[in-house]
């Protein structure tokens, strides 16, 4: 037991030095493509100082470099091995009978705690810098005021207790912070045509009840008439969000971990929405993390072999090569995913589902 610990003590240190290289190499190249040219145009075009471009940068960070941790686990993986295939090292493993499976575990066991973190940062650090950052944008670069209410809300729900009965609510204004609306219109449907309209001069979150305040009732009779049934000062309104979750109906997913994008899905769905791209978008959340495995068993597959030339250059192209192709085609199942030719799960995780297997194929001819 006690060699096989000091082998996966070796092959972690010739693994930290390349990951290390890798993370900040990728995340100095994806921030240079964009996140500094938008800071250095926020500093000359617009005058933002220093400590507000310095603080976007450190908000906007997080999310780089949870991108590039799948990317740093191949390369860690593929250079770490190519340099113990060139020394021969692998050579001497295997004639001491030692399996590529047993050589490759404290990869995947390196690789699987990098997937916990980017998990952990997904759901913590990551959500919190994009909100930080919109802020820091939104009302000290442009100077805006904080939204204290949400114009022109639309929500689609419908009515349990009389089948296929719908309703769409619109809201002028939501005051979500005192839980008050102003010029609610709230429109029933059977089936596709419109049966009753409601206005209301207020709306009043009460007690885990939505009410109406001021308001009246028409009854929808043919294409062009309208009879007014009758006049309220106060009646319920059957929707069960709270004024946070309207308030929150209309934030993108992009700011949310992922037990805040189930809520959100759930929310949307009373409402009726198209929920395919927030399902891709929730399962990309689980499986870009995941890709740090997957990747880093394909790395080291392909070190195992005996580069001829170019050493460390050859294995940070082919890395590059691979990530592109995964990126490709996590773009490709993403897409059909959203557009619903393909279950959302299934086009989350596509790209993961190809490389294991081809990972799996590389696994098996690095151990004959």
């Amino acid at each position: 037991m006690k060699p096989f610990r000091t082998l996966d003590r070796f092959i972690m240190r010739e693994l930290m030095g390349p990951f290390l290289f890798g993370v900040m190499a990728f995340t100095l190249i994806m921030v240079a493509g964009g996140l500094l040219f938008k800071l250095a145009d926020l500093i000359i075009e617009q005058g933002v100082s220093l400590g507000v471009a310095g603080r976007l940068f450190i908000y906007e960070l997080p999310s780089v470099v949870v991108l590039t941790l799948p990317m740093s686990c191949l390369l860690a993986s593929l250079l770490g091995f190519s340099k113990m295939s060139t020394n021969s090292e692998i050579v001497a493993l295997k004639a001491a009978g030692i399996s590529f499976s047993r050589i490759g575990r404290p990869v995947l066991v390196a690789a699987f705690g990098v997937t916990m973190i980017s998990l952990a940062l997904n759901e913590t650090v990551v959500p919190l810098g994009k909100i930080a950052a919109q802020n820091v944008m939104r009302y000290e670069v442009a100077r805006e005021k904080p939204a204290l209410l949400k114009e022109q809300v639309f929500l689609r729900s419908s009515d349990p207790s009389s089948e296929g009965l719908r309703r769409i609510v619109y809201i002028n204004k939501l005051y979500a912070r005192s839980g008050t609306m102003d010029d609610v219109v709230v429109q029933e449907f059977k089936g596709a045509d419109l049966v009753r309209l409601t206005t209301a001069r207020k709306g009043t979150w009460i007690d885990g009840v939505w009410y109406l305040d001021d308001g009246d009732v028409f009854e929808v009779k043919g294409r062009n008439t309208v009879e007014l049934t009758l006049h309220f000062e106060r009646q319920a309104l059957p929707i069960r969000l709270t004024p946070q979750q309207i308030s929150r109906s209309t934030a993108k997913p992009d700011d949310m971990s992922c037990l805040e994008l189930i809520k959100y899905i759930e929310i949307l769905k009373a409402q009726g929405k198209s929920l395919e791209p927030l399902w891709v978008a929730f399962h990309l959340r689980l499986a870009v993390p995941w890709a740090c495995v997957i990747l880093a068993l394909i790395g080291a597959a392909l070190g195992v072999r005996p580069m001829r030339k170019g050493g460390a250059s050859v294995g940070f192209g082919q890395s590059i090569l691979i990530v592109f192709v995964y990126y490709v085609v996590m773009s490709m199942g993403r897409s059909l995913g959203q557009a619903g030719h393909i279950p959302p799960i299934l086009g989350a995780w596509l790209p993961n589902i190809l490389f294991f297997a081809g990972a799996l194929l590389l696994a098996r001819r690095a151990d004959r």
